[in-house]
């Protein structure tokens, strides 16, 4: 899986709008001045979450952009598949399990890729934007208290932090 310098723009500008999103409208100049992003680009990047209905734009004197539901219901999977495409490090989960059919002598490593989407997946899919804003500014990911019947898998696959990808020039 790779986040792509536009992928990670359109995650900043998104909290942004889970952040103030009792707020109404946010412009995007006031969305790239917060996140010291480029305004045209993100412009671009708001028009392709806007037409996946993700955000709308308002029009007016007090309008910009906003989220169309609740931060709660908005999960990082979605914004980063939109963006990017398949989690999968080759295609999607689909094609790697026919790789793992077709192809014998390397399936043990196709199947260690397949693990690798599904646990980044699993991540994505369970995590919102209300989950990142509640973590702070630091982005601390500890959980906030220690629920002793919590499993130890599933406290591993919290501390996980997602990776990027060097940002290209041509992103």
């Amino acid at each position: 899986m790779k986040v792509s310098q536009k992928g990670l723009y359109a995650l900043q500008a998104m909290m942004v709008l889970a952040r103030r999103y009792t707020q109404g409208a946010i412009r995007i100049r006031d969305i790239a001045y917060e996140e010291n992003l480029p305004e045209k680009f993100l412009e671009l990047i708001l028009l392709e979450l806007k037409n996946a209905r993700l955000v709308e734009s308002v029009r007016g004197a007090k309008g910009g952009y906003r989220l169309r539901r609740a931060p709660s219901e908005i999960r990082l999977s979605g914004i980063i598949r939109l963006i990017d495409g398949p989690l999968a490090p080759f295609g999607d989960a689909d094609q790697l399990r026919i790789l793992i059919d077709r192809d014998a002598d390397h399936s043990a490593l196709y199947k260690v890729f397949l693990e690798v989407r599904d646990a980044a997946a699993r991540i994505l899919d369970g995590t919102t934007l209300a989950d990142l804003i509640s973590r702070g500014p630091a982005g601390d990911c500890r959980p906030k208290a220690i629920n002793r019947k919590t499993s130890t898998k599933k406290k591993a696959e919290h501390s996980v932090l997602p990776i990027l990808a060097g940002a290209r020039a041509n992103d």
